[in-house]
């Protein structure tokens, strides 16, 4: 081997030491924590918030409460799985398979958005939390897993996203 290539070899990834590590707890915690949270709020105060909003301002908060929702339980899935490697349940290379399943790209609408202003500061927060997560968690995945790597082939499928995402938690809570 190469002189670089030992390099390379001996290059310690840090996302990839604080997800197989102990220190792995504090961000899962924050994760799902946020998803507690999320979910709180939606059923909770936000629901009675909503009631008050324009047309446009109520139309924007049920489309970026979709995506808030779709966006936490894609970190939780990574979270989940990344939990199972750490704990042994799941091999790496098992992860690597099923984390292909899930989407680290929600999307939200920008700040600048018609309606924004009006949507509830709490609800606020909470989305820039989630992107923020989201961010930090496809950051550490980029390092874990690489940057383009090559994804695992997968059967064209059409079913619907809630049905893949308790596929994903259900793999991610089997035990051999």
């Amino acid at each position: 081997m190469s002189e670089a290539g030992m390099e390379c070899a001996k290059t310690i990834k840090l996302a990839e030491r604080r997800v197989f590590s102990p220190s792995f707890k504090p961000l899962y915690n924050e994760g799902m924590g946020l998803v507690e949270q999320a979910a709180e709020y939606l059923d909770g105060a936000g629901r009675a918030e909503a009631k008050k909003l324009t047309r446009l301002a109520a139309t924007l908060y049920a489309a970026e409460s979709m995506r808030l929702t779709t966006r936490l339980m894609q970190i939780a899935s990574w979270l989940l799985l990344q939990r199972a490697a750490n704990s042994g349940e799941m091999t790496r290379d098992q992860v690597a398979v099923e984390k292909s399943k899930v989407r680290l790209d929600t999307a939200s609408s920008q700040e600048n958005a018609p309606g924004w202003d009006e949507l509830p500061e709490a609800f606020r927060a909470l989305v820039r939390r989630s992107l923020n997560l989201q961010a930090l968690i496809r950051r550490m995945d980029d390092e874990i897993y690489g940057l383009g790597a090559p994804a695992v082939p997968q059967p064209a499928r059409h079913l619907n996203p809630v049905s893949d995402q308790i596929l994903l938690l259900n793999t991610a809570f089997a035990r051999g």
